[in-house]
Order: C-alpha cells, then structure tokens, then sequence
C-alpha cells in the first residue's frame, strides 16, 4: 500500500461535553448540601431598615448574636449555637481580636428583643477591646 492509498485521520473538532456536565452535576449537588451548613446557626429575625450595605472584606466579620430570649451567641470559638455568659463572650472577642485587631464586629438583635439585650452586647464587645460595633438588618420588604 502507498501512502497515498491510507486514510489520513483528521482531528476531531467537537468537544465531548458529558465529563464537564457530570462534574457540574456534582458541584451543584455539593453546594446545595454545603450551603445551608454556612449560614449563621442561631434563629433571629432581623428589623428591617433602610440603610446601605457595608464593604465586605475577606475575612468575615465577628458575629454577636441576641435571640428573642436575650441570649448572647458569638460565631467564633465550640459551642457556635449554644449561649454564651457575659465573660465567655468577652474572651472569646479578645481572643479574636488578638489574632486579627481589625477584624469588623456586628450584632445581630432580633425584632422582638428587648432594646436595652442589643445595648448590652455592644457594651459588653466594648469592653472587649472592640473600636467600633455594627449592626446587621435586613433590607425592607424581604421577609
């Protein structure tokens, strides 16, 4: 046989897309288990306010918590939905804050709570060492 006699082969033009949507399929799968597992843990419904957003950083901020009861909760350290005392809150801020000083701190008070709940968390983040305490509401109108 001559060389001129063999087929030459042509490279293929089209691109398989099955492997790229199974491994989609996976991702997805993957994120709908995995998201609700990062939103915060402890129940609050949040008042709603008309204020702008804030500037997020990479890191994300230091969360103190106060459910309808008034019991403080802090994202940080074990025990992320069980009820902090007033001085494991502290420590668990100024641990915080000595490894990342400008780390953001926000409260997140319930609706229903009792006003002066919210005040003592950011009294009690204060004396902490915390410069400055943000809140965190929820936009009107998305309940």
């Amino acid at each position: 046989m001559s060389r001129q006699h063999r087929k030459r082969r042509r490279p293929m033009a089209d691109i398989n897309v099955v492997p790229y949507i199974d491994v989609m399929l996976v991702l997805l799968i993957i994120f709908m288990v995995t998201a609700p597992l990062i939103t915060q843990g402890v129940h609050v419904e949040l008042p709603e306010a008309d204020a702008r957003p804030l500037e997020q950083d990479e890191e994300p901020p230091l969360v103190i918590s106060v459910n309808r009861a008034g019991e403080l909760f802090v994202n940080v350290g074990e025990g992320r939905e069980d009820p902090v005392d007033d001085d494991a809150l502290i420590q668990r801020i100024q641990v915080t804050l000595k490894h990342n000083p400008k780390i953001q701190v926000m409260v997140r008070g319930d609706a229903d709570v009792q006003y002066h709940r919210v005040v003592h968390a950011m009294v009690l983040a204060q004396t902490a060492g915390v410069p400055s305490v943000g809140l965190i509401t929820e936009p009107p109108g998305s309940r």
